[in-house]
């Protein structure tokens, strides 16, 4: 089936923390239409939050919360246990956090997308994908995950707005899930971005072993820690116009 207009493409990004820089953020957010910005639960610092909310300002990208669970020494991908209650309360802190800055820049909460493990948790867990719906209800903004999973189905039947995804940087298993990696490696721009147009045109994408799944996305996402990210956010960003449009 193809797919309506409208993609955009979002990047998890303002990852750095104090000194330390975690890629090209103002390289990055010239090429893409929205911008998950990190609440510093897995990266990010006070005034990386700032910077990095006056850097999307500046390229009129709309901003949204990218929380995570709280483990910044594995980056947000190592997987965790948390109750409904708690881990609402840990979500909620973060997009707080960022509210705040976004309330002093005169900007709007445009979504909430979970981080790295919390997103892979929210796909299979009805008890997290509930809590991050929780704060989602709160501040009155749509959650951006992939349609047909556990989160899918809890975000619409609660009344959430939902936005479907597609990683671009990341591979998908036998099954269709996505795979969640600690790091990630350069990709062949050109490449990715013929994998995210026949995504579009035709609804199917690879898995690892070659076979093709059935995906529909509204978005496509990128992350600032694959080494040329600024690449390959260019090349995908003119592939998919004709979509973007």
């Amino acid at each position: 089936m193809a797919q309506s207009k409208g993609v955009t493409i979002n990047c998890d990004i303002g990852e750095g923390f104090a000194l330390y820089r975690c890629g090209d953020d103002a390289g990055i957010m010239p090429n893409i239409h929205i911008a998950n910005v990190a609440c510093g639960f897995h990266a990010s610092d006070p005034v990386v939050m700032r910077d990095t909310v006056e850097l999307a300002a500046k390229n009129n990208v709309p901003i949204g919360a990218h929380p995570s669970f709280p483990d910044k020494q594995g980056f947000g991908r190592r997987d965790m246990i948390m109750g409904r209650e708690e881990l609402a309360a840990c979500v909620r802190y973060q997009v707080g956090a960022l509210k705040g800055f976004l309330d002093a820049a005169g900007l709007k909460l445009n979504h909430i997308k979970p981080h790295g493990a919390l997103f892979g948790a929210a796909t299979r867990r009805e008890e997290v994908a509930n809590a991050i719906a929780d704060v989602a209800l709160q501040y009155g903004v749509p959650v951006i995950g992939i349609t047909g999973t556990v989160g899918d189905q809890v975000y619409k039947a609660r009344g959430v707005p939902f936005i479907s995804e597609y990683y671009a940087d990341n591979d998908y298993d036998a099954s269709g899930a996505l795979i969640v990696t600690r790091g990630h490696e350069a990709r062949d721009p050109v490449e990715v971005a013929n994998r995210v147009v026949r995504m579009l045109k035709e609804g199917k994408a690879p898995t690892i072993e070659g076979r093709d799944f059935e995906v529909q996305a509204e978005t496509i996402c990128i992350h600032s820690d694959t080494p040329n990210v600024v690449e390959i956010a260019r090349v995908l960003k003119d592939a998919i116009r004709p979509w973007s449009s």
